[in-house]
């Protein structure tokens, strides 16, 4: 299997954790791979028409994007245990999908300072985005924090990677602010191996 990948790719990053936390490392070639939604770049268009990664070559079958549906054949394909059985995974995949919110909001956010143009920036329209993230990290400190402290799961390792994105890109929101739970949870699990190994060069 071929993994076209970003270091700095917080989607790749759930990638990486999955496969550090299931011993298989090493059983996915890297290919480095980039661009924007105004220059592809050397994104593998032919493997994904929608210009984005992670995109997973595999050899049994058409290739695989968007981290989600990555993370699910890679926990099957290696039986790592991460999206347990119902009723349980109904609670994994409403956190990894809330996760993964923050995480296109914060890129979006990105993307409107380093490829929309000075003159054409749209400041109310970032802090909507940033309003959505807001709103999802108190939804976490209230109402997730008894699963984040479960047995590790997809939803942890996807909330684990947003928080970390927050830091890499937009540290100065200072996102702990308010939420002595939720920061104290990720200093943890910022801490694991797996964590720890997969984090953006600095």
């Amino acid at each position: 299997m071929r993994l076209y990948h970003s270091a700095t790719s917080p989607y790749v990053r759930k990638i990486e954790v999955l496969l550090a936390e299931a011993g298989k490392t090493d059983a996915v070639e890297r290919i480095a791979a980039g661009g924007t939604p105004v220059d592809p770049g050397t994104q593998p268009l032919a493997l994904n028409p929608l210009g984005k990664i992670p995109v997973l070559e595999r050899p049994e079958g058409a290739s695989l994007y968007d981290s989600r549906v990555i993370t699910r054949y890679l926990d099957d394909h290696f039986k790592a245990g991460l999206y347990p059985a119902a009723p349980r995974l109904w609670d994994v995949l409403a956190l990894e999908a809330t996760a993964d919110g923050i995480l296109d909001a914060a890129i979006l956010m990105v993307y409107e300072s380093r490829v929309r143009p000075e003159d054409k920036r749209f400041d109310p329209w970032v802090e909507g985005q940033w309003a959505k993230i807001d709103r999802a990290l108190d939804a976490i400190e209230a109402r997730w924090m008894s699963h984040l402290h479960g047995s590790l799961d997809m939803g942890q390792i996807a909330v684990g990677c947003a928080l970390g994105y927050l830091d890499f890109r937009h540290a100065a929101r200072t996102w702990r602010e308010g939420r002595p739970a939720l920061a104290a949870w990720e200093q943890k699990f910022a801490a694991r191996d797996s964590m720890a190994r997969s984090a953006p060069p600095a």
